[in-house]
């Protein structure tokens, strides 16, 4: 079981070494904008529960697994050659995708968090419930900014009512 639990906590490790990576990655292409505070905001707390993990990995004898940490952060860099519209600079459709692909890590997160407090109870020192609230919280927030970045890409929604062109 507790090899199980290791693989389990590694393959998040190495999701929140990729989720990392990309929250600073956006701030980065959205330093001066209103994107940038919440940005920073979130990449603190995703460095906070990354530094959470490693300590219950530490706490039920897991290593980080380097190949996949490794292979995460390759991951996220080769996620920037996506082309997004425009060659060589940063795109509203990249903000989007970027802020996409946060909300989907964050949901994993999530789950993680959940998933302990189900069947972590005897782990003394994590409070996976709290966790488990402030992923809810961050997903809200990476929600509502992706959504306003919907509307610098895509424009109101009325444009793409059915019907218009």
């Amino acid at each position: 079981m507790r090899d199980q639990l290791a693989i389990y906590l590694q393959d998040h490790l190495a999701g929140a070494t990729f989720g990392l990576e990309l929250v600073e990655r956006c701030r980065r292409n959205n330093e001066g904008t209103d994107f940038s505070e919440p940005l920073q905001e979130l990449s603190d707390e995703i460095r906070s529960d990354r530094g959470t993990l490693r300590r219950l990995m530490h706490a039920v004898g897991a290593e980080p697994s380097r190949l996949k940490n490794s292979v995460a952060w390759v991951s996220e860099k080769a996620q920037r050659l996506k082309f997004n519209g425009q060659l060589g600079s940063y795109s509203p459709l990249a903000r989007v995708e970027e802020l996409e692909s946060l909300a989907i890590g964050i949901a994993g997160k999530r789950a993680l968090w959940e998933l302990l407090e189900h069947v972590g109870r005897s782990l003394e020192g994590y409070d996976f419930a709290a966790l488990r609230e402030a992923a809810e919280d961050q997903l809200a927030r990476v929600d509502s900014l992706r959504l306003r970045a919907a509307e610098t890409a895509f424009g109101p929604s009325d444009v793409m009512a059915p019907g218009r062109s």
